[in-house]
């Protein structure tokens, strides 16, 4: 993958097949600390110890449709490459929590990408789960929960076109007014 963004993605995906019902997203660029941490918490089904352990071998996965899982093994190699390291606390029934870390001057670390792209993509898939975001950078902070927008949405979906506008609109102005230059 070319961006974390993408790396990103693929976390929350894999929050939806565990079947989560809301999903925390941070990122968090510190300068001082010399550090990119992003970190995905779901709600959904968690792992045992033994699968968690396993998750990060690319020859395994839950999933019935591919026999392969290589989005967690390569999230672990590009941190690596980039002075950093993935950890995973999960416990079945209690949901999952997956941090990587990068050193964010690190000449091999990735660009972090089109973030709002990557939200809004999440946000209008089919089966998405309530997020709560939080991006902050030296130049500020970024913040939105869907569970509140929703509220003001009342019955009307994500996906109605002029929702669908403003949100682009919404994250894209959010993620420019905070990123770091």
């Amino acid at each position: 993958m070319l961006e974390l963004a993408l790396h990103v993605l693929d976390l929350l995906q894999n929050a939806v097949e565990a079947g989560a019902s809301r999903v925390q997203l941070s990122i968090l660029e510190d300068r001082q600390a010399d550090r990119l941490t992003i970190t995905v918490a779901d709600n959904g089904r968690g792992m045992d110890a033994q699968t968690a352990r396993q998750v990060l071998n690319p020859f395994y996965t839950t999933r019935t449709t591919r026999h392969v899982g290589l989005g967690l093994p390569l999230l672990v190699a590009a941190a690596e490459a980039a002075g950093g390291g993935l950890t995973i606390e999960s416990a079945a029934g209690q949901g999952t929590t997956v941090q990587v870390v990068f050193q964010l001057s690190h000449p091999d670390r990735q660009p972090l990408g089109d973030m709002a792209g990557t939200l809004l993509a999440f946000l209008l898939s089919e089966r998405a789960p309530e997020l709560a975001y939080e991006h902050r950078t030296a130049a500020g902070a970024f913040e939105f929960d869907t569970a509140a927008i929703r509220a003001e949405l009342g019955d009307v979906p994500l996906n109605e076109p002029l929702v669908v506008a403003w949100l682009a609109d919404f994250l894209f102005e959010g993620e420019a007014e905070i990123s770091l230059r």
